[in-house]
């Protein structure tokens, strides 16, 4: 069995990670990939009903694992002290993969690609002076003028999805057995 990879997709506030994410999964299943992914974020999650028996196991019970076994669905809830590691998030929770796309981790020493859209967010995360701008597998923008020392896909370009799914296999990080 092949090592699962690891990127992720990173980006400012409403530049588009998510759609990003969205689109390349796609195009990685549709080669035969086995995509799975991971979504940081910054706020507490709220995805079950107040007042639900899982919630009540979860919040009144104080359960450090609550697990919804429905139909074609798992969803676990899980108390944690930390943010998480993509890397080991990914080994634990996402064996199988072929690849994972981890949206956000900004600062997780693995490869990126960043959606950068200077009418929504203004300047990139990538600096070329930066010690982790090697990290940086490619940028997407729409903007025509934007330059790196990394590989600058435009969301103009004809087949930029299919270019960028090649450079997201080829340059993600396998994860250490």
């Amino acid at each position: 069995m092949a090592a699962t990879r690891i990127i992720s997709i990173v980006g400012k506030k409403n530049a588009g990670k998510t759609t990003l994410v969205v689109a390349l999964a796609n195009e990685l299943s549709r080669r035969g990939r086995r995509v799975m992914t991971i979504k940081h974020t910054h706020h507490k999650v709220e995805a079950d009903r107040t007042g639900s028996d899982s919630w009540r196991q979860y919040h009144e019970g104080r359960a450090e694992r609550v697990l919804l076994a429905a139909p074609g669905q798992r969803i676990l809830f899980e108390r944690a002290a930390d943010e998480g590691d993509p890397i080991a998030l990914a080994k634990r929770f996402l064996e199988g993969a072929d690849i994972v796309l981890a949206e956000g981790f900004k600062q997780a020493p693995i490869p990126k690609i960043e959606v950068y859209r200077p009418s929504v967010s203004g300047e990139a995360l990538y600096r070329p002076d930066s010690s982790d701008a090697g990290l940086w597998a490619a940028m997407v923008t729409d903007d025509y003028a934007y330059q790196a020392e990394c590989p600058v896909i435009r969301f103009q370009d004809t087949m930029w999805l299919q270019l960028l799914a090649v450079l997201a296999w080829e340059r993600s990080l396998e994860l250490p057995e």
